[in-house]
C-alpha cells in the first residue's frame, strides 16, 4: 500500500470518527435511548456502491444495526466478521475540557464521547472493510462488517437480538471487536495485549423491605433505608478470596513489576495484603479485578422524601464473576456477605451471562501476530483478560472464536486508556487510527486472502 493511499484511509477514519462521535448515539438504558439508526444511516451511504451487500436490523425504534457482507469464494472457508457498537455512554460535559460530542482534532487527537469505546475501531473497520469492498478484494471465506447497536446496555437491542432473530447473518468462525492492542509496560520483552476472555455478568437487585411511616416519629421504626445501608457495607466489606486463571499468568508477564511483587501475584495467599499496599490504585483495582469476584452497589431506588420513612429500597449490585462461576456461585456470595441480614433481602436477577475464553493458538491468532509483526517486529502477543463486558460473548456462544483487538502507539499507555473509558475527556491519538485501520487490512488479507 502507497503512503498516499494509508494517508487517504486514515483521514477517511478520522472523519467518519467524527460523525459518529456527533451522533451523539448516547445508550442510557431505556428503550428509547440510543438513536444508533442516526450512525447506520452514514455507514449505509459510506459503504454503499461496490459490491459488497448491506442489510439494515431494526430491533426497536431507532436501534438499528448494519450489517455488511463480501461473499467469499470457498463456502467451505472460515468466515470473519469484524464488530463495532455504535452506541455509547452518557457524558457530563462539566467535567470536558471540550465538548465530548464535538469529535474535535486537537492536538492530533480525535476528541469525544466513544473515541475510544468503542468508536475509534468501529470506524476503522468500516473503512479497511470498504477498501476492500472497492478494490474487488474476494475472500476465501465471508467477510462481515457488523455495526451493532445497544452494547453499552447488554444488547438486548443488538447482539443478542441479531443471534436470537438472525442468527444466520452473523454466524461465522471469527470475530475480531473490542478491545486490545495496547503496548506492554515491561521494555525488556516487548509485548502487545490481544483480549481473550472476559469476566462475566451477573447484575442484582437487592431489595430490603421495612414498613412505611412518618419520619417525624423514627424511634424503634423499620426504616428500609437504615437496613439497607447496612447490606451495602456489608457487601462493600466483602471479600471474596482470589482465584487465578489461565489468563491471569501470561497478564502479570506484561506488567514491569519487581520481584517481590511478582511473587506475590502469584501467591493467592499473598496477593491481597500486596494488592492493599500497593501505591497506584488505579494498578491495584485492575489487578484485584482481574483475579476476584466483585460487587460494587450503585443505585438506590424507593419512595424517598425527607418526612418519609420508606418501607422498601432496592438497590442495583454490579457483580463481576470469573470463569467457571455460575448463578448459583452468585447467590453463594452474597449470603455470605450478608450474614444475618440474608433473610432479610430479596434477590432479582438483570442480567446474567458467565466468564467466556477464547483460546489463542487459532489461525486467528497467528494472523493478528503477522500483522502486528510488521510495525512491531519484536513484541509478542499477550493473551488478556478484561474486566468488562463486550459482545464477543455472544459470539462464543455462537461458537466462534472472539478477540478484543486493534493497535495502538506506544506512546499510549494503559493507564491513561483506561482511564478515558466512560471517563472524562476521552480521546484518541490520529497514529492509533492509522495503525488499526492497517491492521485490519493485513489481518484480512493474511487469513481471509
Amino acid at each position: 500500500m502507497t503512503d498516499s493511499t494509508q494517508q487517504r484511509l486514515t483521514g477517511q477514519t478520522v472523519e467518519l470518527l467524527q460523525t459518529m462521535i456527533r451522533n451523539e448515539c448516547v445508550n442510557d438504558g431505556t428503550p428509547e435511548s440510543g438513536h444508533e439508526v442516526r450512525t447506520t444511516d452514514v455507514l449505509q451511504t459510506f459503504l454503499e456502491g461496490s459490491s459488497a451487500t448491506i442489510d439494515r436490523f431494526e430491533a426497536a425504534p431507532g436501534r438499528t444495526s448494519l450489517v455488511a457482507r463480501i461473499e467469499g469464494s470457498d463456502p467451505t472457508a472460515p468466515k470473519l466478521c469484524l464488530m463495532g457498537h455504535t452506541d455509547v455512554v452518557p457524558a457530563d460535559a462539566s467535567g470536558w475540557d471540550h465538548d465530548p460530542f464535538g469529535g474535535e482534532v486537537i492536538n492530533d487527537e480525535v476528541w469525544g464521547r466513544g473515541a475510544v469505546d468503542m468508536l475509534n475501531l468501529t470506524s476503522s473497520m468500516a473503512v479497511a472493510f470498504n477498501h476492500l469492498a472497492h478494490s474487488n478484494f474476494r475472500p476465501k471465506g465471508d467477510l462481515i462488517y457488523f455495526a451493532v447497536a445497544d452494547e453499552e446496555s447488554g444488547s438486548k437491542y443488538g447482539a443478542e437480538w441479531m443471534a436470537q432473530n438472525h442468527r444466520d447473518i452473523i454466524q461465522c468462525d471469527y470475530v475480531l471487536t473490542e478491545s486490545g492492542g495496547l503496548h506492554g509496560e515491561n521494555a525488556d520483552s516487548p509485548s502487545i495485549n490481544i483480549t481473550a476472555g472476559e469476566k462475566g455478568i451477573a447484575w442484582r437487585t437487592l431489595t430490603v423491605k421495612g414498613t412505611p411511616g412518618h419520619g417525624s416519629r423514627p424511634y424503634r421504626s423499620d426504616n428500609a433505608l437504615v437496613k439497607a445501608a447496612a447490606v451495602i457495607q456489608r457487601i462493600a466489606d466483602y471479600k471474596p478470596q482470589a482465584a487465578f486463571h489461565d489468563l491471569w499468568w501470561p497478564f502479570l508477564d506484561t506488567l514491569n513489576l519487581d520481584d517481590d511483587l511478582m511473587v506475590a501475584l502469584r501467591d493467592p495467599t499473598q496477593v491481597d495484603d500486596m494488592l492493599a499496599k500497593l501505591p497506584n490504585a488505579g494498578t491495584a483495582s485492575l489487578l484485584h479485578a482481574c483475579c476476584h469476584t466483585t460487587f460494587s452497589v450503585n443505585e438506590a431506588r424507593g419512595q424517598m422524601k425527607t418526612n418519609i420513612i420508606p418501607g422498601s429500597i432496592e438497590l442495583g449490585v454490579d457483580i463481576r464473576t470469573l470463569p467457571g462461576e455460575t448463578a448459583n456461585d452468585v447467590r453463594e456470595h452474597l449470603r455470605i456477605a450478608l450474614g444475618d441480614l440474608a433473610d432479610d433481602v430479596e434477590i432479582g436477577e438483570i442480567m446474567t451471562h458467565p466468564s467466556s475464553l477464547s483460546q489463542a493458538n487459532t489461525p486467528l491468532w497467528d494472523s493478528l501476530h503477522r500483522a502486528i509483526a510488521k510495525p512491531f517486529p519484536s513484541a509478542a502477543l499477550v493473551p488478556r483478560f478484561t474486566t468488562g463486558f463486550t459482545d464477543a460473548r455472544v459470539f462464543r456462544d455462537l461458537g466462534a472464536v472472539a478477540y478484543g483487538a486493534g493497535l495502538f502507539s506506544p506512546e499510549l499507555n494503559a493507564a491513561d486508556y483506561g482511564s478515558r473509558f466512560h471517563g472524562h475527556n476521552e480521546r484518541i491519538d490520529i497514529e492509533s487510527l492509522r495503525l488499526t485501520t492497517q491492521l485490519w487490512l493485513d489481518v484480512v488479507t493474511d487469513l481471509l486472502g
